[in-house]
């Protein structure tokens, strides 16, 4: 076992006098070390109770012949670092994830891995560490949280307390109703409740076959949770057994179904940077062009908040995920033949399953969409590309042209946003919140938000280099590449330019002729924030490449 190098042997002795010192017993160390990955916090409320999860892992692990150890994971509430300065750090945190996961299960010498996580950036950075080591590995989120309700209607914390701060500022609700929303909109532990970017990839790792089906969907607060997260206790021993790895799961094909998956369901725009990250390090090689390519074959069958009223616990009660995936696999459209963690192929996974209400997951041949979720865009505005989440795009804004309004930030956009400066037909621009340009590349969700919640979402549509929240709807577009910072034209756009989108021919172009162009790239000044040279994103500006590649380092 890999394990023995820490274990075994007469020069061994001073690291298991090490062990013994934290209670373990000598028969413990004769037995396969798994390292158990907590993202536990008190900050993020999808990883309030991952102890839980953790202590139903262990059990797991311990009954199948395995000696769980424990250790930590570092995690961001996106929605808490929303609209301030903290929003640069969350997509930073995703490689310090997986630098840190490779960095213990070296230095300890652990047999396999369970990661415990479930929000935002800490899944990805969790699945590029297995997928670099390349250890046996299984992922267990801790699930959904509830519905809020509120006057008798599903909310969560887009639909309710996000777009509810745009509908105070349009004065159709006072403060008092406002708090009362937001007292409601997140009524129990677990990543939020709509299809947002924590729910997709939690979604998209069944598909991915590195977590256990009912992944992505069981609420946190049902046992069916715990038992899952019991199961892949067992099951990790399984595959330590069976010696498959994780980069024997994570296959091309797999990423392939992931993003078949991914545009039936209409996931989150950010996913076009998390599963690109997480290929690399498993070796497989795909780009933006693989996921417009799927996407304009896998039609879209669900509209789970924020494009439709449907709740993850909505898709759960309907057949959850594996419904979905016997949908397209009857029509060809993912490839059932993939190892997955259940030591059986994706296709027997999903052999019993049923959709159990047609109203939450609809046919393939019946979908809300024939293409899928996410459109990716092309023209000269971005020319290395954009994404756009189509599926939530209503029909007469999935073609726009108007004024570009530009902003340098998040910030000044926001203001003018809520203080009634953008009207009909407007296209907002954001720059330099790029990777480089941000840094750290910040989600525009209250932006989009207040769009929304003023009544602008079908007459409005925003531009960015930054990316959007997996709640964000509308004609939002984002990843826009290449950014400000590194020379792209969104650099070049000045107030009152045209702007033509064009989501259905995936165009999205400058209507500037090359002369001007030309004369505005002679006099063009970057305009990055500022940070501090001796911090973390002083380092992460550095290293950290364009939206197109994943923003991975280079």
């Amino acid at each position: 076992m890999r394990s023995d190098e820490v274990t075994k042997g007469p020069n061994r002795a001073p690291h298991r006098s090490l062990m013994y010192a934290m209670g373990y017993l000598p028969e413990d160390l004769q037995k396969p070390l798994i390292g158990i990955v907590n993202a536990h916090n008190e900050i993020i409320p999808g990883h309030f109770h991952l102890n839980e999860i953790v202590q139903a892992v262990k059990m797991g692990v311990a009954a199948a012949g395995g000696t769980p150890m424990e250790f930590p994971s570092i995690g961001i509430c996106d929605g808490i670092a929303m609209n301030h300065s903290g929003m640069r750090y969350p997509l930073a945190t995703r490689e310090l994830i997986a630098d840190s996961i490779e960095s213990v299960a070296t230095g300890q010498k652990f047999d396999g891995l369970v990661l415990v996580g479930n929000c935002d950036k800490i899944v990805p950075g969790m699945l590029m560490g297995a997928a670099r080591m390349n250890l046996p590995a299984v992922y267990v989120s801790g699930g959904p949280m509830l519905s809020g309700t509120y006057q008798g209607a599903n909310i969560d914390l887009i639909s309710g307390s996000f777009e509810s701060v745009g509908k105070f500022v349009a004065g159709e609700i006072d403060e008092d109703e406002l708090e009362q929303v937001a007292m409601r909109a997140c009524p129990s532990c677990g990543s939020c409740a709509g299809l947002f970017t924590a729910n997709t990839l939690n979604s998209l790792a069944e598909s991915l076959g590195i977590a256990l089906p009912g992944n992505g969907t069981i609420p946190a607060p049902y046992g069916r949770r715990k038992q899952l997260a019991r199961r892949a206790g067992h099951q990790i021993m399984e595959l330590i057994r069976r010696e498959i790895s994780a980069r024997d799961i994570m296959s091309t094909t797999a990423f392939e179904n992931a993003i078949a998956l991914d545009m039936a369901i209409g996931g989150s725009t950010n996913t076009a940077l998390h599963l690109l990250a997480i290929a690399r390090e498993a070796h497989v090689d795909i780009s933006l062009k693989t996921f417009d390519v799927i996407s304009r074959k896998v039609p879209n069958i669900t509209k789970i908040s924020p494009a439709g009223v449907h709740s993850m616990q909505d898709l759960d009660d309907a057949g959850g995920l594996s419904a979905v995936m016997k949908e397209l696999l009857k029509h060809g459209l993912i490839d059932g033949s993939p190892m997955t963690v259940t030591g059986k192929s994706l296709g027997e996974n999903i052999e019993k399953a049923a959709i159990l209400n047609p109203k939450v997951i609809r046919k393939a041949d019946e979908p809300y969409m024939k293409e899928g979720g996410i459109a990716v865009l092309y023209g000269n505005l971005a020319p290395e590309g954009c994404v756009v989440k189509q599926s939530a795009v209503e029909p007469e804004m999935m073609q726009h042209e108007g004024p570009a309004r530009v902003f340098e930030s998040e910030e000044t956009a926001y203001t003018a946003i809520v203080e009634g400066q953008i009207s009909p037909g407007d296209v907002v621009v954001i720059r330099y919140e790029g990777p480089k340009g941000g840094p750290g590349m910040r989600e525009m969700l209250s932006p989009t938000s207040a769009i929304a919640g003023m009544g602008l979402s079908k007459s409005v549509a925003l531009i960015t280099d930054g990316r959007f929240s997996g709640g964000t709807r509308g004609p939002c577009i984002g990843h826009v590449s290449p950014e400000a910072l590194a020379g792209g034209l969104i650099g070049l756009v000045k107030e009152g330019d045209t702007i033509t989108v064009d989501i259905t021919n995936r165009r999205l172009e400058l209507q500037v002729d090359e002369a001007e162009l030309a004369t505005r790239r002679k006099s063009w000044k970057p305009n990055p924030s500022e940070v501090d040279p001796r911090s973390y994103l002083a380092r992460y500006r550095k290293l950290v490449t364009s939206a197109h590649t994943g923003a991975v380092f280079e």
